[in-house]
């Protein structure tokens, strides 16, 4: 039997899919599903979903259910406002050194989000044009400990930036420092492919050993939180909600 090219379209994979939250299942899922491999797309598209309709304060909230940390990196902050999640591939260099970052992007995996650490705040390591060629290698979103540059272009692009401040100024295209190595940020330790989730309230890290627990954990807040909502929007006041009236 031949195939023709409609057929082929017709059975084409849309990555892009949401789905409703209803017919959201986190049954089976792992870390390893937030990204497609060819043959879960059903929980690729699952995950996703769920993971676009939840929020950090509800991952992090999980999160200290479950092994009493927060997960937050306080320090850092959604310069454009866009929401990102992934595996991380670690990176960790100078402030005068942004060429380490330009072998970060290579090295990072398709789907994976950019955790750059650097000595601190005196220069910017990351700008419109590392932005611009991550994007383009598959990488989901930039997450630097210390500060970036090109506002103007950032905060237009559709690419997930997240740092502690910005700067005008910059280094040298050196190479000198890490990739994939373990990081130890606000007493976190953090090694490549934990699990990151940012938004605009903040940054939770999840260390991949936690991460189905947490899922299920988030899940089930969010259904609370749902109920909870429609509670109010009934006519209850919070404080009845939660027992003290």
């Amino acid at each position: 039997m031949s195939i023709r090219p409609k057929d082929l379209l017709n059975n084409k994979k849309d990555l892009n899919k949401k789905i409703d939250f209803d017919e959201i299942s986190l049954d089976n899922i792992s870390i390893d599903d937030v990204t497609y491999n060819g043959d879960n797309y059903k929980r690729f598209i699952s995950l996703n979903s769920f993971l676009d309709n939840v929020s950090a304060c509800q991952i992090s909230d999980a999160f200290n259910e479950i092994a009493h940390r927060s997960g937050v990196l306080y320090n850092l902050k959604s310069i454009n406002n866009l929401k990102a999640w992934g595996r991380i591939t670690t990176s960790k260099t100078g402030s005068d050194d942004w060429g380490t970052i330009t072998l970060a992007i290579d090295e990072a995996d398709d789907g994976d989000v950019l955790l750059v650490e650097t000595s601190d705040m005196n220069a910017a390591v990351w700008g419109e044009l590392a932005s611009t060629c991550a994007k383009n290698n598959g990488v989901k979103a930039t997450l630097v400990y210390g500060c970036v540059r090109d506002l103007d272009a950032l905060l237009t692009m559709d690419y997930p930036i997240f740092a502690c401040g910005f700067r005008p100024n910059a280094g040298k295209a050196l190479g000198l420092g890490e990739i994939n190595v373990d990081l130890e940020l606000e007493s976190m330790k953090i090694s490549p492919g934990d699990f990151l989730y940012g938004d605009e309230t903040g940054v939770v890290v999840i260390p991949k050993r936690f991460f189905n627990e947490v899922m299920l954990k988030t899940y089930e807040i969010k259904i609370k939180e749902k109920n909870i909502t429609e509670m109010l929007n009934s006519g209850k006041s919070l404080s009845q909600v939660v027992g003290l009236r």
